[in-house]
């Protein structure tokens, strides 16, 4: 672990560590995203008996999900077993420990003690791959059940199906399978090896990130990556990579992160919408600017943070200034 030097007392300190490698099955180059561990076989198959479903309720782990939290502490989910839990609701299967034979399920409520309740934001990062992975897939289905009462068909009212891989409409018997919305996320550099940052309006001073934009119908990630860049920042890109993917169920998207390359940095200009200010960083220029605090980058959680600690050459460790 290497230390950058910090600086007087007042500033936050940088800490670099190395990145670790990956399977040589990863496609990609981001490592250790945050939100897309998985440790757990979702054994797909199973969801069609329900009388084996029933079965492994009856031992499972249960995790309470509630209005976008799930039970949990600051540090790890909170189980309950099928005797502890009253009340109606709806269960999702999420799969099985393939080491321990554990089966885990979702119970989803519309309240709960809310002492007892995190959002995925708040825990993610702490979390073991295994309940990493759990409390994606478990706030994910919870979201689009949530989001989904009624047939897209007919109107009338959907219920839970498939171990809550679907929702089937009451009247035609029609299924409705869970909905993820495609996004791009670009980490633009230019021929010097700078990136371009931006900031958008809704965040706090000094938080700039990578550019993001949903891929429109008919449209490939790679068209969506030119597109978006240009109309965010101004500049126009070539020598599109991709860099990785994980899911961001906020409420139901998928992250596919890209770098490209743009041969005239000097048209970088911010839409003035979306986008209020960009700024072009070298790797001397990043380091200084987060060591005196006017650049905040985002949650260690994103995908947009592991973006840009790939090219700066190291996960970055630092206080609670760094979060949104």
């Amino acid at each position: 672990m290497q230390e950058i030097p910090r600086g007087d007392a007042h500033r936050p300190m940088l800490v670099v560590s190395p990145i670790m490698s990956a399977p040589e099955s990863h496609t990609g180059y981001l490592r250790n995203l945050v939100l897309a561990r998985n440790a757990i076989d979702r054994a797909s198959e199973l969801r069609t008996d329900s009388a084996k479903l029933d079965e492994l309720w009856e031992k499972a782990k249960i995790v309470i999900v509630s209005a976008e939290k799930l039970s949990a502490t600051d540090s790890e989910l909170i189980y309950f077993s099928a005797k502890e839990i009253t009340g109606d609701g709806e269960r999702y299967f999420l799969g099985i420990d393939q080491e321990t034979g554990e089966s885990y399920f979702a119970f989803h409520v519309t309240s709960h003690n809310e002492e007892q309740l995190r959002t995925l934001r708040q825990v993610a990062a702490d979390l073991t791959d295994r309940e990493a992975a759990l409390a994606v897939h478990a706030i994910a289905l919870s979201n689009w059940h949530t989001s989904h009462p009624h047939c897209a068909r007919c109107g009338a009212p959907t219920r839970s199906g498939i171990g809550g891989a679907v929702r089937i409409c009451t009247v035609d018997e029609s299924e409705h399978y869970p909905r993820t919305d495609p996004a791009v996320i670009v980490l633009i550099k230019d021929l010097d090896d700078r990136i371009l940052l931006g900031h958008q309006p809704v965040w706090p001073e000094n938080r700039y990130s990578t550019f993001a934009g949903f891929v429109e119908p008919g449209e490939s990630f790679e068209q969506c990556v030119v597109r978006e860049v240009a109309e965010e920042s101004g500049v126009k890109v070539h020598t599109v990579k991709y860099l990785g993917s994980q899911p961001w169920p906020f409420p139901a998207s998928i992250m596919v992160a890209f770098e490209a390359i743009t041969s005239k940095p000097s048209d970088a200009k911010p839409d003035g919408q979306e986008i209020t200010d960009v700024k072009w960083f070298s790797r001397e220029e990043f380091q200084a600017s987060v060591l005196n605090g006017t650049l905040i980058l985002p949650p260690r959680i994103s995908v947009a943070r592991r973006m840009v600690e790939y090219w700066f050459g190291g996960e970055i460790e630092s206080g609670e200034s760094w979060r949104p």
